[in-house]
């Protein structure tokens, strides 16, 4: 059965004619006639049944459907351009497409894929952010690495480690005090984040406290973006002290009370069941799960 799709050519065409409101740009662009940009855009109109600019002595303007068009289009051309790249780049490399939570991939794991790629130059580990699960036979995702309970429907998990944040702001808020008490902190400024939205609530009970304003303040979905906030006085802040080391060495961040977070969660390696043969995420999975280890134990 074949396909009801048009011809790239057309679509190529329409999709710089669109973003020009211009044949000739679009001609210019493409290397092309204006007249066979013209025609590719009409065997596309005529394909469709539908109008997709209107022509005047002034040029074309896209007509509703033109606009909607257009901008699907341009999505699954770049779709197209983007696994294109990727397949021209890895030349038959062995490649794991990982999805991982964003502070943890930039603070902890890529300081430490060199040696995972000096043991292993046959493989290719690209990295792309991801917070929250998601389905993987929708996405193109080799494996996941993110913080939970490990309840991710068809997929094996392997532990990496714990969270532990403790509370931390900028030396200024902490003023001439070395630390804060439960109670302190409770009238600074609390910020959150969004993916732990009862963390400040469970720290605070931790510590035999009920605070009501414990779920308020400004919310940032990475921790990143806390440590920034805390940085520049907005706040103070729940965050696991391995993410920030650079920032306590230096002064930046300090850690206003030494009680930390306990969490039955945890940063897990997730790897789909259609893939737990792979020899790469194998040696992959082996790699993650003792250099987790070999860092809990030397941070205990």
């Amino acid at each position: 059965m074949s396909r009801k799709i048009p011809s790239t050519a057309a679509l190529v065409c329409f999709e710089a004619a669109a973003r020009h409101e211009s044949f000739t740009k679009a001609a210019q662009e493409l290397s092309l006639t204006q007249s066979a940009v013209c025609r590719q855009v009409a065997s596309l109109e005529e394909f469709l049944n539908v109008e997709l600019f209107r022509r005047s002595r002034r040029g074309v303007k896209l007509t509703e459907a033109g606009l909607s068009y257009s901008r699907r289009v341009a999505t699954q051309l770049d779709a197209v351009e983007r696994d294109t790249l990727s397949v021209m780049g890895q030349q038959g490399a062995n490649v794991i497409e990982l999805a991982v939570v964003p502070t943890f991939g930039t603070r902890w794991l890529l300081p430490r894929l060199k040696d995972f790629q000096e043991r292993h130059p046959d493989v290719t580990v690209n990295l792309t952010n991801r917070t929250r699960p998601f389905l993987f036979a929708d996405t193109n995702f080799d494996a996941a690495i993110y913080f939970g309970d490990a309840d991710w429907s068809g997929t094996h998990a392997h532990r990496l480690m714990g969270e532990n944040p403790v509370p931390v702001c900028s030396p200024s808020l902490l003023g001439s005090n070395t630390s804060l008490s439960a109670e302190d902190i409770a009238k600074l400024p609390l910020l959150q984040q969004s993916t732990r939205p009862y963390a400040w609530r469970q720290w605070f009970n931790a510590q035999n406290l009920n605070i009501h304003r414990d779920m308020t303040g400004p919310r940032y979905e990475l921790f990143s973006m806390l440590a920034q906030a805390a940085m520049h006085d907005m706040g103070i802040a729940l965050i696991p002290p391995f993410l920030i080391q650079r920032e306590l060495a230096e002064g930046r961040l300090v850690i206003a009370n030494p009680h930390a977070l306990a969490s039955i969660k945890a940063y897990y390696l997730m790897i789909p069941e259609r893939k737990v043969e792979s020899a790469s995420l194998h040696a992959f999975r082996d790699w993650l799960v003792n250099e987790a280890a070999r860092y809990t134990l030397e941070h205990e």
